[in-house]
């Protein structure tokens, strides 16, 4: 148990009034309308997004998570964190199609994309799991939380599952969106400081970096300092093909939207940036400030397997870096260091009701049961939702120990299975909400069968992670594929509105040759390809141009990932005093400097053009909403 004094419960309390009482001052502006109480106006700049991002990502399970797979893999285990390299080509792909958009939702995504009935079954499927999925991991997060002041205080587990969820829920329902982002903006200085001067605690408790360097070759664990120490092409318990896997499900799934469980978060984020720029930026600084933070907490984590490296409990073992906070820091930090676990916990709790709200305020209750509802009624739905997200969490956080396996099942493996549909959306014209929805319903019985029913009975063997992976996309595909191309694609009509609203890439051709033929491509103006007088890196665009795809797209594209890796095991080694670290550092920040020189531009032209269709967008995007005034009624 901690030894709290009067000091560290004054820091405590003096972080949770600045946390929570800053984010009140934002009140007024969330009661203003939907747009305000959900997406802050559209209007926030790139670093507000960013600082999101990064809070959002930095939960309370975080730290048993990352200290877990550090703690069992060495520095190899930083390969499980870098599922966050999805947003290092999302943030120049999927976000720059979504955030022009301008849906508030991945459901909404659904009618903007598809048409007829199709899209309203799964604008309404996606809504109903989503509420679900951030009641979930509010108990989720919520139970991990309980654990943490059972283990520091002696309180029982609930008292840490309701106490600061119920606290998060006071600033979330008077200042909604506004009060998340601001307050996430806060919260994430406090546990950046945090994080760092606890993983300092345990790089001096060793000796230093050459120390724990030292310690871990004379415990004969070498492998542990070798990121890519793995264990054979198939077995052991770290392959290489896993890692293979990892990074095709990681960087590739950047492409399209949902492929990861936090695109959903993140999909707010976007929407509240002030432009696809503000969007772009916001996305990519967040994942890189992420992975910053994950490099930080790898050190601290080897210094604390210095200090006790024969526990073999993960359940011990990945409350390490909250041990090394609670007994290492001196008096008064100890409560500066809770105070910033109850920023960390705060800022994904009020992210996740918040996101659950708008859901059902958007897509199902404006969408199917009040679509005339005015703002000041929406803003008072958005309340209560945010009301029943909370009792509902704590009606899954207590009963989460019993169903860990599931939750795991339902976060990760049951995905599989639309990992290529949410890519195929993006990316294909011919992809049609039929192929979609069936993805979604034979997943949801193929999961089942691979994962848990056929290796029950005998009939399938129990399969590593990555072998699960590609099975449940190969079954999902022999469905969904078929289900495609044996249906009618999506009207003209609905995929060239998208098309030159989104102008997303890929496999567009027939809609984009029909949006020519209809006058609304000037072809010549558009060709940024063309050799005659092109430059290399294109640094002057007119708005037609910056609307193409081309070379400069393609440039930051296969840079981002590479800067992501370079900062992530870069920072680790250099913090270790490896030579190899420092070059990798300045690899990352010569990359990241090249990819603004590329594409800085270019996003400052598509920002420009899309400003001045931006209303007329949301104007029709608000009819559409409201079914044009009329009865809900399904165009086939």
């Amino acid at each position: 148990m901690a030894d709290f004094t009067p000091l560290d419960w004054f820091w405590t309390g003096a972080f949770l009034m600045l946390m929570v009482g800053g984010a009140f001052f934002f009140y007024r502006l969330a009661r203003r309308s939907e747009s305000d109480f959900f997406l802050a106006g559209r209007g926030l700049p790139w670093w507000l997004p960013a600082s999101s991002v990064f809070s959002t990502h930095t939960a309370t399970d975080t730290p048993m998570w990352v200290t877990g797979v550090v703690y069992a893999h060495g520095l190899r285990g930083l390969w499980y964190t870098f599922f966050m390299a999805w947003t290092a080509i999302g943030s120049f792909v999927s976000a720059r199609i979504f955030r022009r958009s301008l849906a508030y939702t991945q459901a909404e995504w659904q009618v903007l994309r598809f048409g007829g009935l199709g899209a309203e079954l799964l604008r309404g499927w996606l809504a109903g799991w989503q509420v679900f999925m951030n009641m979930f991991i509010l108990g989720w997060v919520g139970m991990a939380m309980g654990k943490v002041c059972e283990m520091a205080f002696g309180w029982p587990v609930w008292v840490g599952l309701v106490v600061p969820t119920v606290i998060t829920a006071v600033y979330t329902l008077a200042a909604g969106y506004w009060g998340v982002v601001m307050g996430d903006f806060l919260q994430g200085i406090v546990a950046i400081f945090a994080i760092v001067v606890v993983s300092a605690a345990g790089i001096a408790a060793v000796g230093g970096p050459d120390a724990i360097t030292a310690r871990v070759i004379e415990l004969g664990d070498a492998w542990r300092l070798d990121p890519l120490a793995f264990t054979g092409w198939f077995s052991g318990d770290f392959p290489a093909v896993w890692w293979l896997t990892m990074l095709v499900i990681a960087v590739i799934g950047g492409f399209g939207m949902g492929t990861s469980i936090d695109w959903y978060v993140e999909a707010q984020r976007i929407q509240s940036a002030k432009t696809v720029r503000d969007a772009a930026y916001g996305l990519w600084a967040g994942g890189a400030i992420t992975l910053v933070r994950n490099a930080v907490w790898a050190v601290g984590i080897l210094a604390f397997f210095v200090l006790a490296p024969n526990i073999s409990s993960a359940a011990e073992y990945e409350l390490g870096w909250f041990r090394l906070g609670f007994e290492l820091l001196p008096m008064g930090l100890v409560g500066v260091f809770f105070g910033a676990l109850l920023a960390i916990h705060l800022s994904t709790i009020s992210s996740h009701l918040n996101l659950g709200a708008l859901y059902f305020t958007r897509d199902i209750y404006q969408r199917y049961l009040n679509p005339q509802a005015r703002e000041r009624t929406l803003v008072w739905v958005g309340r209560a939702a945010t009301v029943v997200l909370l009792l509902g969490s704590f009606f899954y956080g207590l009963m989460m120990e019993e169903i860990t396996q599931w939750l795991i099942f339902a976060l990760w493996l049951m995905m599989a299975g639309i990992w290529l549909p949410n890519i195929l959306q993006v990316v294909w014209w011919r992809f049609n909400s039929w192929g979609y929805l069936s993805s979604w319903i034979a997943n949801l019985g193929i999961s089942w069968l691979v994962v848990w029913v056929l290796p029950a009975f005998g009939i399938l063997p129990k399969l590593p992670d990555y072998l699960q992976f590609w099975m449940l996309m190969a079954l999902g595909a022999a469905i969904f594929i078929p289900a495609t191309l044996l249906t009618k694609p999506e009207k003209m009509d609905q995929l060239v509105r998208f098309y030159m609203m989104t102008r997303p890439l890929g496999w567009w051709g027939p809609v984009r040759r029909e949006a020519v033929r209809r006058g609304l491509i000037d072809e010549k103006s558009t060709d940024a390809s063309a050799s005659d007088g092109r430059p290399l890196i294109r640094r002057t665009w007119t708005a037609e141009q910056a609307g193409e795809w081309t070379r400069e797209d393609w440039i930051v594209i296969v840079l981002s990932p590479l800067v992501f890796a370079f900062i992530l095991f870069g920072l680790t080694k250099l913090l270790l005093l490896q030579i190899s670290g420092l070059w990798l550092v300045l690899a990352a920040i010569a990359g990241a400097a090249s990819i603004y020189w590329v594409i800085d531009p270019k996003l400052r032209a598509v920002s420009k053009e899309f400003e001045t269709t931006q209303a007329r967008y949301l104007e029709e995007l608000e009819r559409s909403v409201r079914w044009d005034g009329g009865s809900p009624a399904v165009e086939e």
